[in-house]
């Protein structure tokens, strides 16, 4: 008898835990009753949710969820997106057991399936129809190749992208224009439905333009381990690049090959006056392929010949591209980084390795000079290369370099600058961005935003968006990649939530970097939880088979990171020569996970910032 009594106890201490969570929930909705009042229609019964579980959160509810283990019941391990329904659900069943009655249901405004309807549906509204087969969609960045290579875009919605991104911070709208057509076209012939969405840029600080490189190309053969020539290179002789976007252009006016037949040689000295030759193995009317079996270097405006005097007449190489400039930088090295445009040039040495000047770069946002503080750390390229400011002056700082990798980090031009230590802030939407803006809205379905911070951002971009009247269901999705964005997210939501459809991207190389590495983890989860609260769809971001993108081969960490992201609604790809093979492993990955997506039940300890009080 004694261990019923017992058992009662731990019964009725539950209820009363439940009610008074319960009375939380309500005071808190009652306290937003002015924000709930303001939000899409589509959205009320979510930004109520919304509130309820964040009111949750602001305990440490492990002790309940361990005791209704224990009695063998649910132990509110997924309560996001249905808290009341949840609570009340528990309620009721303890006051069964404690009343031998049976279970009289509570009923709450968000049952369990509305609540999945509505994620659902949401998710639906932004990114468009999901694949047969998964539930996740996947999002990919595109190349500029698919502006001027209808079938890339038709293989890349072949393979399973079910929405397309550009990222407004390369290339133009010429390339836009185009880009977006050959996705349309696409889709249309396809009969699927492929959503667009285009990236502000946004007020992210980067690296400026470093100095011109010559126009040099590398030409090489394929060779094995040992380093014998296994296949020789084949490249494309013409004025314009051949279809085959393997074959490697070389540009030549086409009157000065008319006269070139199979088996012809071309006669020259590289960059580095070794005497090399091409062999033609076939002529067409646009130009001509040809082969060489060693390694060769060529600048713009280098002569070649027919014969091996040299005393035919030249046919004179068309304009190549620039090389990309880089700054090497190691462990120890330091770095000056200009407020105005200054062009970024590696350090100077003399032949006896000593330093005549430090390497030097520009940031593209000056203003964060007057934010910033000796001693603070800066990390560039997604936190490749990690320095922190010694010197800091009105118009320059040197940084120090801390971490990098042993031979040596490149830092390019375009590549983002982290002050993970330092307050700065951002006032809305740049210049450009607004530009932009009214492109996507003329043009694409979805805007993301970056760096979204505050509440305040979001109406900022509402305000924007409404002066250029954009379509019915045109989507927003807000990216959160820095701890501000991370501790207002709730009031954030709050605010987007006031239009319809919105999504979240959770931005996980900044975000890392700007939260802590060893916070990366919770913040994320954190976000999630969230966004599954408010309904509103969320997509995972940054680094996702980037091996495999980029190189050809996946590493194993990142099939893990792949089949836990099949836990959101939607994953990004970033481009890449091997982009194609990306996206059909996703999707398989997807496909094969789909039976364990819910399997992910989890105790909820206090969230450790909050933003309702």
């Amino acid at each position: 008898m004694a261990e019923i009594g017992k058992k009662e106890d731990k019964i009725q201490w539950l209820i009363r835990e439940i009610s008074a969570i319960v009375e939380r929930l309500e005071h808190f909705e009652a306290k937003y009753s002015a924000e709930l009042s303001e939000v899409h229609p589509n959205f009320i019964k979510s930004a109520r949710n919304l509130i309820h579980y964040r009111a949750l959160r602001k305990e440490d509810i492990r002790p309940i969820q361990k005791k209704l283990a224990n009695l063998g019941l649910s132990r509110l391990d997924k309560p996001e997106s249905h808290v009341m329904a949840s609570l009340l659900a528990s309620k009721a069943i303890l006051e069964g057991f404690l009343n031998n009655e049976p279970i009289k249901k509570h009923k709450a405004e968000l049952t369990f399936k509305k609540s999945n309807r509505l994620g659902k549906s949401n998710a639906k509204s932004l990114l468009g129809y999901r694949s047969k087969g998964r539930r996740t969609r996947i999002m990919v960045t595109l190349p500029t190749e698919v502006a001027y290579d209808y079938q890339l875009a038709h293989d890349m919605i072949a393979s399973g992208m079910n929405c397309a991104r550009i990222n407004c911070a390369h290339d133009s709208e010429k390339e836009w224009s185009l880009m977006i057509g050959h996705i349309k076209s696409a889709s249309k012939k396809l009969k699927k439905k492929c959503k667009i969405s285009m990236d502000l840029g946004g007020p992210k600080v980067r690296t400026c333009a470093l100095a011109a490189g010559p126009k040099v190309t590398k030409f090489r053969p394929t060779k094995d381990v040992r380093g014998n020539v296994i296949k020789d290179c084949e490249l494309w002789i013409g004025p314009v690049p051949h279809p085959n976007a393997d074959l490697s252009h070389l540009p030549v006016a086409l009157t000065s090959l008319e006269k070139l037949k199979a088996g012809d040689q071309l006669f020259f000295r590289d960059t580095r006056n070794k005497k090399r030759a091409f062999t033609i193995t076939k002529t067409t009317e646009n130009g001509c392929i040809a082969q060489c079996g060693k390694t060769t270097f060529l600048e713009t405006g280098m002569k070649l010949y027919t014969n091996a005097d040299y005393s035919s007449t030249p046919i004179v190489i068309g304009e190549l591209p620039r090389v990309e400039q880089f700054i090497r930088l190691h462990t120890g090295d330091f770095l000056r980084l200009h407020k105005d445009a200054v062009q970024g040039e590696p350090a100077l040495r003399d032949k006896d390795d000593n330093l005549i000047s430090q390497a030097q770069i520009s940031c593209t946002i000056g203003d964060i000079f007057e934010q910033l503080s000796e001693g603070e750390p800066v990390f560039f390229d997604d936190g490749k290369i990690e320095g922190v400011i010694r010197h800091l002056a009105r118009d320059e700082m040197t940084i120090e370099i801390v971490n990098s990798k042993i031979t040596g980090s490149k830092l390019r031009a375009d590549k983002g600058i982290n002050f993970p230590g330092s307050k700065l802030e951002f006032r809305g939407l740049t210049a450009k961005d607004k530009k932009d803006l009214a492109f996507v809205v003329q043009n694409a379905d979805i805007v993301n935003v970056s760096f979204i911070n505050r509440k305040k951002d979001v109406s900022n971009l509402i305000t924007e968006l409404k002066k250029l009247n954009p379509p019915k269901g045109f989507g927003i999705i807000l990216k959160v990649e820095t701890q501000s964005g991370f501790n207002n997210l709730a009031k954030i939501l709050l605010e987007a939530m006031k239009t319809y459809p919105v999504g979240v991207m959770i931005a996980r190389g900044d975000l890392a970097i700007e939260c802590g590495w060893d916070n990366i983890g919770r913040v994320q989860r954190e976000i999630l939880s969230l966004c599954r609260a408010a309904h509103i769809p969320e997509i995972w971001a940054t680094q996702v088979l980037e091996n495999l993108s980029k190189q050809g081969i996946p590493s194993r960490a990142e099939m893990t990171d792949a089949a836990m992201a099949q836990r959101t609604d939607c994953v990004m790809l970033n481009k890449g020569p091997y982009i194609l093979q990306a996206i059909k492993l996703l999707s398989t990955i997807f496909k094969d996970m789909e039976l364990y997506q819910e399997k992910n039940a989890r105790l909820w300890p206090a969230m450790q910032r909050a933003d309702i009080h």
